[in-house]
């Protein structure tokens, strides 16, 4: 029976008609464990090969690579501006003392090794499936039908197909010597695509060898790999919307300085970090492109201050949502859960945004992020339902209270709120479907979309709360009143119902209690109040005149 292919295995570039899993979690190990990548230069530090079938390979990375710009040739000591290539540096193969002992001193090729630069789109080349075989490495009865060269990979040649194929650069050891070094060589890419890099050899006597060296990978416009690259002009972008929100929310400060709330230093306070996070990513990516490695300092406070801003957000709208500064004048006994919610929530972030920018950047980690994916996940949806819970639990006391303007203004965040958890569940649909669609990565082009928008959104919600609670000069009417206490009614501005003169969503018989009840509670501390005047006389007496008048 024929062997089914499984066009959509992560893996199936390198051996494209098996069953797949367990090499795809071996590759996942491997790549973790041993190989370093510092950006687009991928280094190996005594790489070890994985069997799989009669073939073992060793995983050298992937990236998206953009066309060359210019076709003048590659100088070795000068890389042309405007080219893409991949080049072998320093790459050092070391076989195991016994398997060279092995062999005869005056023999010149004892041992091949090969670097195979895999298209995704030409992965099915690889391996005998055209031939109905299982086999990866050529065997003696493939041999014998002019079909491939016994000891090394099997590479479909199809003339039909591109002449940018599958490469094979191969390396072979001398005599009995243990090392074998791989001649620095540089590949042109001419045509856009995903790229696997796989070196792997086919003698069982080589078993135990390492890898040591590096690769360098660059794009016609610098060494960002090409589902990183649009993210360098996206984080300049922000970069200045953060800016222009923050001149904005600056003037507007400084207008009402002597009016302004506790919870206006809190968005002041994201406003900026927003801004150096923004900053430091566009100067981590331009140093990125620039130099082919990531300097681990500017990496770890680009990483850092991302997960203080993402973490300080979600605490600004936690505390908005609990009435802070409106129906509360603080947390109370909740300031202590909400801190320790905070710092999870940091640590967790923190850990999976170092893993994902100081480790690999080859496609093999998904399975490995996800350990660090789940519990920000599930600090992101305690937050979610904390954060409806309390505005919930807010709207209800303002309406009880007859709070009119405080109560549209929670409507008008809960509403947007509501908008952007909506918005989040359906992008998080597609994240799953574009994952799930392209496990290859042959849909690199489009991947930089998925963080970008995550970025957009917290902007447009943090412009949101700016507009919802921007300075004004009269900041009492959306803020808690020290002096009135928490159950007492706001005291807005006065409206006229049908049912006559109104103050502050009550009527002039229960002002006077307020009033009253307001008075008992100073009166402990407080000297007699003096004679009420004219106007407060007429409003206190208002109701006896009026039964006198009937009387009359």
């Amino acid at each position: 029976m024929k062997p089914r292919l499984e066009s959509r295995n992560m893996v199936k570039c390198c051996l494209p008609n098996s069953k797949l899993y367990h090499l795809a979690l071996a590759l996942c190990l491997s790549s973790l464990c041993d190989t370093r990548v510092g950006a687009s230069i991928h280094e190996y530090k005594d790489g070890a090969f994985i069997r799989r079938y009669n073939s073992y390979f060793f995983h050298g990375g992937s990236e998206g690579l953009y066309a060359s710009k210019n076709h003048d040739d590659i100088q070795e000591d000068k890389p042309v501006k405007g080219k893409s290539f991949i080049r072998f540096e320093s790459i050092i193969f070391r076989r195991p003392k016994e398997s060279a002992e092995r062999k005869n001193e005056m023999q010149q090729k004892t041992g091949l090794l090969e670097a195979l630069i895999v298209p995704i789109k030409d992965r099915d080349k690889i391996g005998g499936s055209y031939l109905n075989s299982t086999a990866i490495c050529c065997t003696p009865e493939l041999a014998n039908s002019g079909s491939c060269k016994v000891g090394e990979v099997i590479i479909h040649d199809d003339p039909n197909s591109s002449p940018d194929g599958p490469k094979r650069l191969q390396t072979f050891f001398e005599g009995n010597n243990e090392v074998a070094e791989m001649v620095l060589q540089t590949v042109e890419i001419t045509h856009d695509g995903m790229y696997y890099l796989y070196f792997m050899f086919c003698d069982p006597e080589l078993l135990g060898t390492t890898i040591s060296g590096r690769t360098v990978w660059r794009n016609p416009d610098g060494y960002l790999p090409g589902k990183m690259a649009p993210l360098m002009p996206f984080s300049g972008f922000m970069s200045l919307a953060y800016l222009g929100l923050g001149l904005v929310w600056f003037l507007w400060f400084t207008r009402y300085w002597k009016d302004v709330i506790q919870l206006h230093f809190h968005i002041t306070a994201v406003i900026g970090l927003g801004m150096s996070e923004m900053a430091l990513w566009y100067f981590e990516y331009a140093n990125f492109n620039a130099n082919g490695s990531r300097p681990a300092a500017i990496t770890f406070w680009a990483v850092t201050f991302s997960a203080v801003k993402k973490t300080v957000s979600r605490l600004l709208l936690l505390v908005v949502s609990m009435g802070y500064g409106v129906v509360r004048p603080t947390l109370g006994a909740l300031t202590l859960k909400v801190l320790l919610l905070g710092v999870g929530y940091f640590m967790a972030s923190e850990a999976l945004g170092l893993f994902e920018n100081l480790g690999n950047i080859n496609d093999f980690y998904g399975k490995a992020r996800l350990i660090l994916v789940l519990p920000v996940a599930v600090l992101d949806a305690c937050f979610i339902v904390w954060i409806f819970s309390a505005l919930s639990q807010t709207l209800e006391k303002l309406q009880v209270r007859r709070s009119g303007a405080k109560f549209v203004l929670y409507q008008k965040f809960t509403n947007s709120l509501a908008a952007s958890v909506l918005v989040s569940i359906a992008w998080i649909g597609y994240e799953l479907y574009f994952n799930a669609a392209d496990p290859l990565g042959e849909l690199w082009r489009r991947a930089w979309i998925i963080p970008a928008f995550w970025a957009l959104l917290a902007y447009m919600l943090l412009i949101v709360v700016c507009v919802l609670w921007a300075p004004s000069p009269n900041p009492t009417r959306y803020s808690y009143s020290e002096e009135m206490g928490d159950d007492i009614e706001d005291q807005e501005t006065p409206f006229v119902s049908g049912g006559g003169v109104k103050l502050g969503g009550g009527d002039v018989a229960s002002m006077a209690m307020l009033e009253i009840r307001k008075e008992k509670k100073l009166s402990t501390t407080l000297p007699p109040p003096p004679p009420p005047a004219a106007s407060e006389y007429y409003v206190f007496r208002l109701g006896e005149d009026l039964e006198e008048n009937k009387r009359e």
